[in-house]
């Protein structure tokens, strides 16, 4: 069977990375919170499960709500990461498939603003009992595609995700950026225009 790939949305698809610190900085000054420890663990983990540790149990509702406003209101003119648009366009869409941490509605507004093709497999956090980086979404991303862990490739550049990716049992994981070399990868690449589509597999030039 030919390699499946799986793509982070974030920072590996969609230039959205100060948008989100502006957001949650945001977010957190309105809770009393500090936002660089907020801002420390919230990357690749969904919502809702931040509220989990940040918030009391009677303000996580409110709280949830109000993050996604804000990040919402956020979500337009955004950047694809280079090489984005040209590699997914690249895959054939039964082998490509998508797995954010965000809600349905801002992965797409992400996605959409950003101008990356959706592919037919789209996962958000609304779509999984745990987020990353418990490996549900990366497991059922593979199987959504007729496909097992194993004969996927992830592309992610959060920590969270990867440990989701390794917990999955994938066959390989791609890091996207820098920052990424500090964490269990099996390549690191700048951006995605390091990687192409052979008509069978990712490869990382």
């Amino acid at each position: 069977m030919n390699e499946v790939v799986l793509f982070d949305n974030d920072g590996v698809l969609v230039d959205s990375l100060d948008v989100t610190d502006r957001a949650w900085t945001q977010w957190s000054e309105e809770y009393g919170l500090d936002p660089a420890e907020v801002l420390g663990g919230i990357h690749g983990r969904p919502a809702w499960m931040s509220m989990e540790v940040l918030l009391p149990p009677e303000q996580r509702a409110e709280g949830l709500e109000r993050i996604v406003e804000i990040e919402l209101a956020g979500s337009h003119d955004l950047r694809p990461i280079p090489g984005a648009v040209e590699l997914l366009d690249s895959i054939p869409a039964d082998r490509a498939a998508i797995f954010t941490s965000a809600t349905h509605a801002l992965g797409l507004a992400r996605l959409t603003s950003a101008g990356i093709p959706i592919p037919k497999v789209l996962l958000t956090a609304e779509d999984v009992t745990l987020g990353k980086p418990e490996p549900e979404g990366w497991i059922t991303a593979a199987r959504l595609l007729g496909a097992k862990p194993a004969d996927a490739v992830v592309l992610e550049d959060s920590r969270n995700g990867i440990l989701a990716a390794r917990a999955a049992g994938v066959g390989r994981v791609i890091g996207v950026g820098e920052a990424t070399r500090d964490y269990d990868v099996d390549a690191v690449v700048p951006d995605l225009t390091a990687c192409r589509w052979d008509g069978e597999r990712l490869v990382v030039d």
